[in-house]
């Protein structure tokens, strides 16, 4: 089938499989190969009930997006339905808070990029590696966006398919009644002696924000669209089947890996994939998970910098009075933002720079929990445009609407609150990076009032 042209140059080659893939791949990431054990030890088996509802409330917030998309499928981003619903500062600030929460982001994953790469190659230089990945990424995102969900689609592919061998493989172990370092893999290791907040429920409760972190990402759907084959069509079953995958592969993985091991005793250090494949017999799975991670980080660096790069290009599309702006505002030949991805690639170089300046390591944690904190701003954002639309007269109620909105709407917004809220009470340093949100957030938009104030004034004196 062959692609169709947008108006500005951008083509739809994206195929259902395509999208798919990379909404798994934007949502599972190295937080369940690595982080997993951590998770587990802090929460035990409560994670579950965690990942249920963060899944569910994530899922309701993409069928939000997905019935303005549904309705308006030539937007390039989610973040203009803030713009056109909340007003033209609102959003403003989202997309540069949400562009810049992915330079960050995508840092912090060409740093995990390097590390894993020096697994095998330790005298490497990791400055090397960085920009050996990064223009690597960058190419197969300059070239086509056929080629980039290419990318996506097998990247995605490795990590799914590490994730259903290991279920396999302890689902195996757990019938058999496989014996362990300390006792039998059995589905009974779940529910033996269960607490629902074994650590407290302050533990419990910094959770959510945890987990809510290892969802990030979902959203890249809404950013596929204006590049989709058929969206009208695609769009829908994409994200209808969202919430059974995810589901699977998340809580799927975490329950088998506590069949096998009762919670008390994994590893916090280790990843708990490598403790399963070890205990099965696998002499390489430390090996083998360093590939797969490997890979989960180059495909999240993938789509964070052609997610960038869409953004950039509204971004330049949305600055009206800037020359230096408006050298962005072009789609290349092949009907890619190529100006914006480069010009994001280039920002994210500084990553390296950051990292070998180990006097501001801190600050660099920082400003990247600072991004991640803006997101649930964003998100927010974007439920409340959605609310603004369901009261327009855009709205379509034949379109593909969000389930029992008059009580979910509400429902995921709060929710997203206290998330937002809890980052102030869980104690783990999440309060200093959340004051950094609400003073970014304040900060931009005093800067915007103060801009437009003397813009009015120059206007009058010239008058």
């Amino acid at each position: 089938m062959a692609s169709k042209q947008n108006a500005d140059g951008t083509k739809r080659e994206l195929t259902k499989r395509h999208v798919q893939m990379i909404a798994l791949g934007g949502t599972i990431g190295t937080g369940l190969f690595l982080g997993a054990s951590n998770s587990i030890m802090k929460t035990g088996p409560s994670i579950l009930l965690v990942y249920l509802v963060l899944g569910v409330i994530f899922f309701l917030m993409m069928r939000g997006i997905g019935e303005m998309m549904y309705h308006d499928p030539d937007k390039h981003t989610f973040i203009s339905f803030i713009g056109k619903y909340l007003g033209k500062t609102v959003g403003y600030f989202a997309g540069w808070t949400y562009w810049l929460g992915i330079i960050f982001v995508a840092m912090a994953e060409l740093t995990a990029v390097s590390k894993y790469v020096q697994y095998w190659f330790p005298s490497w230089p990791t400055w090397a590696i960085q920009i050996g990945v990064l223009a690597i990424l960058v190419s197969i995102n300059l070239i086509a966006v056929g080629l980039f969900g290419e990318a996506e689609f097998w990247f995605a592919m490795i990590k799914i398919t590490a994730i259903v061998v290991m279920i396999i493989v302890g689902l195996f172990l757990v019938f058999t009644n496989f014996k362990t370092p300390v006792g039998h893999a059995s589905f009974g290791n779940i529910t033996n002696h269960f607490s629902m907040f074994p650590n407290g429920i302050m533990s419990f409760v910094a959770a959510f924000p945890m987990v809510f972190f290892a969802f990030q990402g979902m959203e890249f759907i809404g950013i596929t669209t204006s590049e989709t084959q058929d969206p009208r069509k695609v769009l829908p079953k994409v994200i209808n089947e969202i919430i059974y995958r995810v589901l699977l592969f998340y809580i799927g993985a975490i329950a088998i890996i506590m069949a096998i091991y009762p919670w008390q005793s994994l590893d916090p250090t280790q990843s708990p994939f490598v403790q399963v494949f070890q205990l099965a017999g696998m002499k390489a799975a430390a090996a083998v998970i360093n590939f797969v991670v490997l890979t989960a980080a180059a495909s999240a660096l993938n789509s964070y910098m052609y997610s960038a790069g869409r953004h950039f290009y509204q971004l330049a599309l949305d600055t009206k009075h800037s020359k230096f702006m408006k050298h962005f505002r072009k789609i290349s030949r092949t009907g890619v933002p190529a100006r914006g991805i480069l010009f994001s690639a280039a920002l994210v170089l500084i990553g390296p720079i950051l990292n070998s300046m180990p006097q501001i390591t801190d600050a660099f944690a920082f400003i990247t929990s600072v991004s991640s904190d803006l997101y649930i701003i964003v998100y927010l954002l974007t439920m409340m445009a959605h609310r603004k639309y369901r009261e327009s007269a855009d709205f379509d109620p034949e379109g593909f609407l969000m389930p029992h909105y008059k009580f979910t709407s509400p429902l995921v917004i709060g929710f997203f609150a206290l998330i937002y809220v809890s980052l102030f009470f869980t104690g783990s340093g999440a309060i200093w990076p959340a004051i950094g949100g609400l003073v970014w957030t304040v900060g931009f938009m005093a800067a915007i009032k103060f801009v437009n104030r003397q813009t009015a004034v120059s206007m009058n004196v010239e008058d």
